[in-house]
């Protein structure tokens, strides 16, 4: 089983994966700290000064809080659409810097494939065509045919 387990993690695409699940979670904090921090303030202040983090709903009529942290440690039953709306930029921030990457590598692949293939046409010899070799094999069955001529 430890032997199976070793040659599953030393494959390279389970390397590459970690790698990937490592960047990403990063690469969130890095985004979650773009929204909260910059992107938040800025349509704050385009609607008004609201701050999407502390936008929620007190179900129940259980009082009146000044936050959303507030209302949570009270115990209330709070409908926080603010949170979500958060949630939803970042998700929007994240996938758009996915697509670009992907659009970035498949820019780069398309250019090494291109390259690539020019090299290939470069370096095939050209060889006798279609036509050349089907003469060949004409004269060689005519050589065959005809009698070898003799010595007068």
């Amino acid at each position: 089983m430890l032997q199976e387990f070793r040659e599953f993690i030393s494959r390279g695409n389970v390397m590459d994966m970690a790698v990937g699940i490592i960047v990403g979670a990063a690469f969130t904090a890095i985004v979650s700290s773009l929204v909260a921090d910059l992107i938040n303030p800025i349509i704050g202040l385009i609607i008004g000064g609201i701050d999407f983090s502390n936008m929620f709903l007190v179900l129940g009529g259980s009082g009146d809080h000044a936050s959303l942290q507030a209302a949570r440690d009270a115990g209330a039953a709070v409908f926080a659409y603010g949170s979500f709306i958060m949630a939803v930029i970042n998700f929007l921030i994240i996938a758009f810097v996915v697509f670009l990457l992907v659009k970035g590598v498949n820019r780069v692949k398309e250019a090494a494939e291109r390259k690539a293939k020019a090299e290939a046409t470069e370096e095939a010899p050209a060889g006798p065509s279609e036509r050349d070799i089907l003469i060949e094999i004409r004269d060689a069955l005519r050589m065959r045919d005809t009698p070898p001529s003799s010595p007068v």
